[in-house]
């Protein structure tokens, strides 16, 4: 069940956002970032953020956001994590249609993820499945605590 996130599910999602961000293969977050600061990342009250839970758990999680103020808060932003050990079951597949009829519900002209990490094709396959396309990278745009220097991609879907 994919439902709007509560306080009472801060602890769960950050325990996939910190485990998440811990390899610093796909997010900008540092590996560092502290409990406190899921608020302004995760929390905050321009954004939504839902959780998809499975038998009392919580598996995964996700934001929607405006990608820009003003003139430019018709397009959405979303950021998506599903939990290492919950990987690979169709979690990230659910948390993208979740956010596209969200999305489109909420008056969105059109999602775009300005940076998706290019050695992370596992999601760059899964946005392509749902109809986003790239339209623009970044050369050296992430510095991957394991590759060094990678390119990151913009991703955009109208709707």
């Amino acid at each position: 069940m994919i439902r709007k996130a509560t306080r009472e599910d801060y602890n769960a999602v950050w325990k996939i956002f910190s485990e998440v961000i811990k390899t610093g293969d796909t997010y900008v977050f540092s590996p560092g970032t502290s409990k406190e600061d899921i608020q302004k990342h995760w929390f905050s009250d321009y954004m939504n953020t839902f959780v998809f839970e499975e038998n009392n758990e919580i598996l995964g999680t996700y934001i929607i956001k405006p990608n820009q103020i003003g003139l430019g808060n018709h397009i959405a932003n979303c950021s998506y994590m599903v939990s290492p050990n919950a990987q690979g079951k169709g979690i990230g597949k659910q948390l993208c249609e979740h956010s596209l009829e969200f999305a489109k519900e909420s008056n969105f002209k059109a999602i775009q993820f300005n940076i998706v990490v290019s050695t992370n094709k596992t999601a760059i396959k899964l946005w392509e499945k749902y109809g986003f396309k790239i339209i623009g990278t970044t050369p050296n745009g992430f510095r991957h605590l394991k590759l060094g220097f990678v390119d990151t991609h913009i991703m955009y879907k109208p709707l």
